[in-house]
């Protein structure tokens, strides 16, 4: 935890919050902090600063805070991606948050299994859990929107091309032949499959709505591997 986070409900006075729960624990155990330790806070959905413990008990932490700096950008990038499996899940949304994606599409492919979007991993408060996790990683405080979109075909024909217009459009594929030649600082929509990658029917329509396949060379990755690969290449220099 690098940062910590705290919301509007945190606070007591204008200036001061109260935590408790898991951010009370991380910062007893991990920060081993005290009273007058200042630690590296963030508003969500607003500045980071720092706060000054003036209290800290079995039960809370108290500080006095100020935010005066702004988040880091974001990452202008609106990532399409096929449904992983659940224990890679929790994983790749704080790898995605971390990198700075604002925006995120939870998409099915034929390869998708069933089973996955019948998660519990999919409540909403499951999904905003690791999100604040990749958060607190990158010092960050503004949170992703997680969009969820079981039908392919209606979600490509009907939503994508407004999704996508004004941006570059990218499926991550490995049987393209063009190797990826990816420059960061541009509006990017990228699309990546599932283990095994999109089937030919889902990359045609992907095309027909203005998508360009690549691939990372002769090396086949992992989702978990291949989302941290590809955005690192798009973060802005």
């Amino acid at each position: 935890m690098n940062l910590i986070l705290i919301d509007h409900d945190d606070f007591i006075t204008e200036n001061q919050v109260r935590l408790s729960g898991r951010r009370l624990e991380h910062i007893r155990i991990v920060h081993r902090a005290k009273v007058d330790t200042q630690l590296r806070v963030g508003l969500l959905n607003g500045n980071t600063g720092n706060g000054l413990i003036t209290h800290i008990d079995a039960d809370s932490v108290e500080l006095t805070i100020v935010l005066t700096q702004p988040p880091p950008d974001s990452l202008p990038v609106t990532l399409l991606l096929a449904l992983p499996r659940p224990k890679m899940l929790k994983r790749v949304l704080q790898s995605i948050t971390s990198l700075g994606v604002k925006q995120i599409y939870l998409i099915n492919s034929h390869r998708v299994e069933k089973s996955f979007w019948s998660s519990p991993l999919l409540k909403s408060e499951q999904l905003h859990e690791q999100l604040l996790l990749g958060l607190e990683q990158a010092r960050d405080t503004m949170l992703p929107e997680i969009h969820l979109r079981k039908l392919f075909k209606p979600f490509v024909e009907d939503e994508l091309p407004a999704i996508c217009k004004g941006s570059r459009a990218l499926i991550a594929h490995p049987a393209s032949e063009q190797i990826a030649s990816l420059e960061p600082n541009q509006p990017t929509t990228l699309a990546i499959g599932p283990e095994g990658g999109f089937i030919p029917y889902e990359v045609q329509k992907l095309e027909a709505c203005g998508f360009t396949p690549f691939s990372l060379g002769e090396r086949i990755l992992r989702v978990e591997t291949a989302v941290p690969v590809l955005l690192s290449k798009l973060l802005p220099i």
